[in-house]
């Protein structure tokens, strides 16, 4: 079973600046409630019983987020306010499951997830990239329940515009499995138009073998000069390790870029 989630949080969201000078993006209020809750969420509702954060130095603001408590019981004391009292419960809730580690070099994806690799217990585990939310269904509960019936790998699979394929990792999809599952062949790391072997890209929800941390120790640094973990999906793929793309049927929101973020709180301000 998939009992672990690692969450990678340590980048500097330059692409929401200036929110972000000041600000970590993961606590950025999305519809009166930080953005990394609804992440948080998704895990427990998928029956996730432990989170590693991958937070840097620069991003302590989020490991303070979830130990404020002199705070919280100096204005529960004063004001014996019902909201602020379960706001509380819930984050004591959320923080007995999270486990910080640390990554202060940008070195990518790849090399955050190589950063838990001493305290992921089983065969495969979940990973989410918080800049991706996934409303309506729950995204990691399909995955998981695909994990279970083919035991492989699995990974988030959206149809994207071909003008934008450069944006994202797409994949080169095999062989059909149904409707809404594929096996995959290889993993691009956006490429241009020209060279993409489709237009369905990977979104940020991964559940990925153990295997891949050795990939990860012996990787070399790839695009942009980064760890891509692309590379060692890849590198696994070559070694007959199954992957499948999973079709999820929520709505994509990409909370990374500040129009994306500004229609993410619309839309779920819908629900």
């Amino acid at each position: 079973m998939i009992k672990q989630a690692i969450i990678p949080l340590a980048g500097l969201g330059t692409r929401l600046l200036p929110l972000t000078s000041v600000f970590a993006k993961e606590l950025l209020p999305i519809n009166g409630k930080p953005g990394i809750e609804y992440i948080i969420e998704e895990c427990i509702t998928s029956g996730i019983k432990e989170i590693i954060f991958i937070i840097s130095d620069k991003k302590i603001m989020i490991k303070n987020y979830f130990y404020n408590d002199k705070f919280y019981k100096k204005i529960i004391k004063k004001k014996k306010d019902l909201r602020i009292i379960n706001e509380y419960k819930k984050i004591l809730k959320y923080r007995k499951m999270i486990k910080f580690v640390y990554q202060n070099k940008p070195l990518g994806t790849g090399d955050a997830v190589l950063k838990t690799k001493k305290y992921i217990k089983n065969r495969y585990f979940l990973m989410l990239l918080p800049d991706d939310l996934i409303i309506k269904k729950n995204c990691s509960r399909s995955m998981i329940a695909v994990h279970k019936k083919y035991k492989s790998s699995v990974m988030a699979s959206m149809t994207v515009n071909k003008k934008d394929v450069s944006r994202w990792g797409i994949y080169n999809l095999g062989k059909k499995i149904n409707k809404n599952n594929y096996l995959i062949k290889g993993v691009i790391e956006k490429p241009n138009i020209k060279t993409a072997p489709s237009n369905k890209a990977v979104i940020g929800r991964y559940i990925l073998p153990k295997s891949i941390f050795k990939k990860l120790s012996n990787q070399k640094r790839g695009k942009n000069g980064e760890i891509q973990i692309t590379d060692a999906i890849q590198s696994l793929i070559n070694e007959k390790e199954k992957f499948i793309a999973h079709n999820f049927s929520g709505k994509y929101l990409d909370c990374g870029t500040m129009s994306g973020y500004v229609n993410s709180t619309l839309e779920i301000n819908k629900l």
